[in-house]
């Protein structure tokens, strides 16, 4: 395909395989296994298979290898391997490359899930974590050494929207010999250029607005060719946590019109923002694109946009939080993100739960604390169902 393709064009056509028949629209090669033409055959794919060749479906399939191809074209990297999981994408990336002994440094504000990769996880297993506040530059120069083997952070955290330096971490890392794994969801593949900054590694939660409609859980893991095919490869295929067939087909049809929602997610997102901020039932706005977020001016730089997501922090705590969630019409209680349909989420009592209090107040985890993922309904709609559900806070 070629490489001269805008984004637009790399989300309809990159990776795009065809039969013999011919067709438009995506096929799903929906076969876990694949037929030699001779014993001689099979044993040559087992030894060595060829760029588009197939022995079974953990290890590749040609619809799966075409959500690969289309996501690395436009993230910039060489190659990437699809996970049955956002989550599976994250522990596979950094479990395959750690050992016993090994370092890694990682920015404290995660989702809960990444936390317990890390907190739990690895160091059952001998690797030593180090956590940074992500803003803070000094922190990561400090807790960087050249023992570090992985550099690991969201690009903007879940829930607070808080944004790392991607330039500038990536700078420490690699003076250092570390490899940056950047967690690149909330940030989407249309506004963030974490390759261009420096990022080594870049996973996504496909699940979200890859997918865009929450019908399927996918992952992707995007890299260059050695590190996907010498290093994530083997770890994944035979653990078992590859995507499937009929899920990349279902992110193929996806990526069709991601630039598309993502645009006009933000749009309304910018909307939300300025109309909420400063009402008197909110002790806070979080938006990067608002010129109060603290971040606001590399927001602008890094991407552009302020993004797909905010959260407000409603005064009264949990009750009246919960009384705002309840009043809601329009806006969905659930806790995914980046779906056709806005989403709200109580992040306290959901998706970091299992943190304690201590950490919730050092991360901003207010009992008060809403995250909006903004969908695809009219902006005026939205900014209505919020404000009357503010009204009965």
């Amino acid at each position: 395909m070629s490489k001269d393709w805008k984004t637009r064009t790399q989300l309809v056509h990159e990776g795009s395989r065809r039969s013999q028949y011919g067709e438009m629209a995506e096929a799903i090669f929906l076969t876990q296994g694949f037929a030699y033409d001779s014993a001689e055959q099979a044993e040559a794919r087992f030894i060595k298979a060829g760029d588009d060749e197939f022995i079974y479906a953990r290890y590749g399939n040609p619809t799966v290898r075409s959500f690969e191809e289309r996501i690395a074209a436009i993230e910039g990297t060489e190659d990437a391997f699809a996970t049955a999981s956002g989550m599976a994408a994250v522990s596979g990336a950094l479990t395959s490359m750690l050992r016993a002994g090994d370092h890694v440094v990682s920015s404290r504000a995660l989702f809960g899930s990444c936390l317990y990769i890390l907190e739990e996880v690895l160091t059952r297993f001998g690797v030593n974590v180090t956590f940074v506040d992500g803003p803070d530059l000094a922190q990561w120069d400090q807790a960087i050494t050249p023992q570090t083997k992985a550099v690991f952070f969201e690009s903007m955290s879940n829930p607070t929207l808080e944004l790392i330096n991607i330039q500038a971490v990536c700078e420490i890392a690699h003076r250092n010999g570390a490899r940056v794994i950047v967690d690149n969801v909330f940030a989407t593949p249309i506004f963030s250029r974490a390759v261009a900054q420096g990022a080594d590694v870049v996973v996504y939660s496909a699940t979200k607005h890859i997918d865009g409609q929450g019908r399927a859980l996918g992952g992707v893991i995007c890299g260059t060719r050695d590190f996907i095919r010498k290093t994530v490869e083997p770890y994944l295929k035979h653990t078992g946590a590859s995507m499937s067939p009929f899920t990349a087909w279902i992110m193929l049809n996806g990526m069709a019109t991601l630039d598309l929602r993502c645009r006009a997610m933000a749009e309304t997102a910018a909307r939300i923002a300025a109309a909420l901020e400063g009402h008197d039932r909110l002790a806070r706005v979080i938006y990067p694109g608002l010129y109060s977020h603290p971040q606001a001016d590399l927001a602008a730089r890094q991407l552009g946009s302020g993004g797909t997501m905010l959260s407000i922090d409603i005064k009264g705590g949990k009750e009246a939080a919960f009384r705002f969630l309840n009043a809601l019409e329009i806006i969905l209680i659930s806790n995914n993100l980046g779906d056709a349909k806005s989403i709200a989420t109580h992040p306290a009592t959901t998706t970091h739960q299992r943190l304690p209090e201590d950490q919730k107040v050092l991360l901003g985890i207010t009992p008060g604390l809403i995250r909006l993922s903004v969908g695809l309904e009219d902006a005026d709609d939205l900014i209505a169902d919020l404000t009357a559900a503010l009204a009965s806070v």
